[in-house]
């Protein structure tokens, strides 16, 4: 039998990631052959690259010959980019600006990830024409990254979002799910940061936009530069993790909401919210409400399965 496959290709970075899994089964399921990569977690269902290998990216790249390149692969959390500054460089910056090159080369439509974290959380909500201050060494990596990519291809479009969550394969593969142990075992009190304003964005609803972004710009070739996509729900992590109990009818009266700015780790802007509108003018978007997406992605990690019988009937 022959197999149809379809005639729009699109290659994901970091597919073996939370937000990469749901960009590559968002596109493969929407009649794109999809092509992902990865590096530690690779095989045997994606590609394994080096980003770092400039060979290797310029070869997929030129075998693939891709009509947009999603770029998710990122060194993503702030405190271990504060402690390998050149590592996390060299991923965020030097293969993202690479990686432009490249696709540029073959005429491909890059979409770079980068976050709200370029954004210093004074004066939010934040346009794409708003002059970035990032507060940590992360932010600083991803906006260089997007200058980095933008100088290497003009016409790439840098998509800034906020904090994710989603199908995790591990509880602490997301700030947000991590959370979920805390939350179940009430036996012992848990302080939860109620300071930092966050947008909890679920990865499916990135991975729409994504291809949104992509298919309209199949149709009109102005469709690049910058763009911001996040959540609408404003939450701390302390109402984050009481949103979690009440969807599963756990106890969260364990839980201590701390009100001061935290002491240890990275900087963290106080409120980078993202003002979305020049998306939703395009006609993109997609949102999942916190609690239906928190439940779907969570239930599976539910340690006491009385609860689901109660969550589910």
């Amino acid at each position: 039998e022959d197999v149809d496959i379809p005639s729009r290709r699109v290659l994901i970075t970091g597919a073996t990631g939370l937000l990469g899994r749901a960009v590559f089964k968002e596109f493969n399921e929407n009649n794109w052959n999809a092509v992902g990569c990865g590096y530690r977690r690779a095989q045997p269902r994606f590609e394994q690259i080096n980003l770092l290998d400039s060979i290797a990216v310029h070869d997929i790249i030129h075998d693939f010959q891709p009509h947009v390149v999603v770029h998710c692969a990122a060194e993503r959390r702030p405190d271990v980019v504060e402690r390998q500054p050149d590592a996390a460089s060299q991923l965020n910056v030097a293969a993202s600006g690479n990686l432009a090159k490249e696709a540029a080369g073959v005429g491909a439509f890059l979409i770079y990830i980068s976050t709200d974290y370029v954004f210093d959380g004074t004066s939010p909500p934040y346009k794409e024409t708003d002059v970035p201050n990032p507060l940590n060494l992360y932010g600083k990596t991803k906006l260089e990254g997007e200058k980095a990519v933008l100088e290497n291809n003009e016409d790439a479009a840098v998509l800034r979002i906020p904090v994710l969550y989603g199908e995790v394969e591990r509880l602490e593969e997301s700030a947000v799910t991590v959370m979920f142990d805390k939350v179940q075992f009430s036996n012992k009190s848990a302080n939860m940061d109620h300071w930092q304003q966050r947008f909890p964005t679920n990865v499916k609803d990135v991975a729409a936009v994504c291809r949104q972004l992509a298919e309209k710009r199949m149709l009109d070739p102005s469709v690049k530069g910058t763009f911001h996509w996040s959540g609408n729900e404003q939450m701390t992590k302390y109402e984050m993790a009481c949103a979690i109990a009440d969807a599963f009818n756990l106890p969260s009266s364990h839980l201590r909401p701390i009100t001061d700015s935290p002491v240890v780790g990275a900087l963290r802007p106080r409120n980078a919210q993202l003002d979305c509108s020049k998306l939703e003018m395009l006609g993109i978007g997609q949102r999942t409400p916190f609690r239906a997406g928190i439940k779907e992605s969570l239930w599976p990690f539910l340690v006491d399965k009385r609860w689901r019988q109660t969550v589910f009937h």
